[in-house]
């Protein structure tokens, strides 16, 4: 005969009030965790990708020079070096299929002159006394005056082969201790 042994089922034993409000604190930690990190982490970057716009606007919408040093990049891309401890530093990018230009100014040392043309490829011995090789298009762009009379100008124009730009340079030797700097980087590429 066989005998079949029945189990009997035992109910859980009810949880106790503790260990009910743990488990709900733990889960609600988890979701805040799962749902909060991740959303964070997209708010933080909205707003960054929004004040990248708003630079990246501000400086497309501008019409003129900007009182500010051009970002490193540009600077090596349209190969202007402007030296270290320079002031009155501004620039102006322009761009479109055919041609981009950086207008470039900014006040110096004299030895300040000589490391930016050094960094240019060239040299004060190539700067022509009296010439202005800015023509009047880019002057008129940039919002530059080189009609003034009295003012000790002299230029010269750094010429690269293609793809390297090349740069119109004007230096206003007034004063020599402090020169102006005028340049215009043309690239084409």
């Amino acid at each position: 005969m066989t005998t079949t042994l029945t189990r009997q089922t035992v109910p859980p034993a009810p949880e106790g009030r503790r260990h009910m409000l743990v488990r709900r604190w733990l889960t609600a930690i988890t979701i805040v965790l799962l749902v909060g990190i991740p959303a964070g982490y997209l708010v933080i970057s909205a707003e960054q990708s929004r004040a990248s716009g708003r630079d990246k606007e501000a400086e497309s919408s501008a019409t003129g020079l900007r009182d500010k040093w051009p970002s490193l990049m540009k600077r090596r891309i349209f190969e202007v070096p402007i030296p270290e401890g320079s002031w009155r530093v501004g620039y102006y990018e322009t761009s479109n299929w055919k041609t981009s230009r950086l207008y470039v100014q900014f006040r110096t040392t004299p030895n300040g002159l000589d490391t930016f043309l050094k960094g240019v490829g060239t040299s004060r011995a190539a700067l022509e006394d009296g010439k202005v090789t800015i023509n009047d298009r880019d002057s008129e762009v940039a919002g530059w005056n080189f009609g003034l009379k009295g003012r000790a100008w002299a230029g010269t124009t750094h010429a690269n082969k293609d793809p390297r730009p090349t740069q119109d340079i004007t230096v206003d030797l007034t004063e020599p201790a402090k020169p102006w700097v005028y340049v215009v980087s043309t690239a084409t590429p």
